[in-house]
């Protein structure tokens, strides 16, 4: 299977330099990402050694009918998506239009990073907002994301253990992950009395867990995610980040997260390189 992890999650903010401030302050090592095509957003990234990353980005210009600027000026701060990476990028792309799932791509992207360096990638996004979109390298992907000290972070985050997505239909978004992934959840959940059903993908070191309401309860997950639903659509709702530091295990402050559901949990240090 070419595409087995995840490449990025995006995080939207409306100031980037204060955003890059508290995200240091949380303990995370910040990296200045650059600016887009056009001036139109610009960027800071938080990596890992597993070699995922945060995208900490905000818009300079509106953009109008885009997903991410709409939701950040409607309902906020947060989390808005996430990528997984292909090994092989136009193969896998046509690889996953041949199951059966209609992508728009490959589009090109890129950006031009501070040092005047720049970079292309190339991306694939499907219609629907519960599934990442693909993003592939045209340049090194270290060129994208580095590596070195910059993925030490003082918290003692090493990489990412899962993300959760709420889903408005669990059935139609497993057939869709199958299409994407070409593989089966490895794990299906119904939480009795709690009004939620899960679906779990494995992608390398970390859990993609697909979550959808069941009924309504008040006070339950199922709750709170037919809320994450009606206010922010299908797409992510939280992560879990593994760190090697004890005293760091938790739930992080909202607002210095900017509106992202993130939290630490232990890891061992031969799970460090699992991603």
């Amino acid at each position: 299977m070419s595409i087995s992890s995840i490449d990025h999650i995006v995080i939207a903010v409306h100031n980037l330099e204060q955003t890059i401030n508290d995200y240091r302050e949380l303990g995370f090592t910040v990296f200045p990402g650059g600016e887009h095509p056009g001036g139109l957003s610009h960027n800071a990234l938080v990596i890992f050694e597993d070699g995922a990353y945060f995208e900490l980005i905000a818009f300079r210009q509106p953009r109008a009918g885009w997903r991410w600027w709409e939701l950040l000026q409607t309902q906020g701060e947060g989390l808005v998506d996430y990528a997984l990476f292909p090994s092989e990028v136009e193969r896998d792309y046509e690889r996953v239009k041949a199951r059966g799932l209609p992508l728009d791509g490959p589009i090109d992207g890129g950006r031009t990073r501070p040092d005047g360096q720049q970079i292309a990638w190339k991306n694939a996004r499907a219609t629907t907002s519960d599934l990442p979109f693909l993003c592939g390298d045209v340049t090194p992907r270290a060129l994208r994301v580095p590596e070195g000290e910059v993925r030490r972070h003082a918290n003692g985050v090493v990489g990412i253990a899962g993300i959760t997505v709420a889903v408005a239909d669990l059935t139609a978004s497993v057939a869709r992950y199958g299409q994407l992934l070409d593989h089966e959840p490895t794990q299906r959940l119904h939480l009795p009395g709690l009004g939620a059903r899960l679906a779990v993908f494995q992608l390398g070191g970390a859990r993609v867990v697909l979550a959808a309401p069941n009924l309504a309860q008040p006070g339950t997950p199922g709750d709170f995610l037919r809320s994450q639903l009606d206010a922010r659509g299908e797409g992510p709702y939280a992560v879990a980040l593994r760190t090697t530091d004890q005293s760091r295990q938790g739930v992080l402050e909202l607002g210095l997260a900017h509106g992202a559901r993130l939290e630490l949990i232990k890891t061992s240090a031969d799970q460090v390189s699992a991603g």
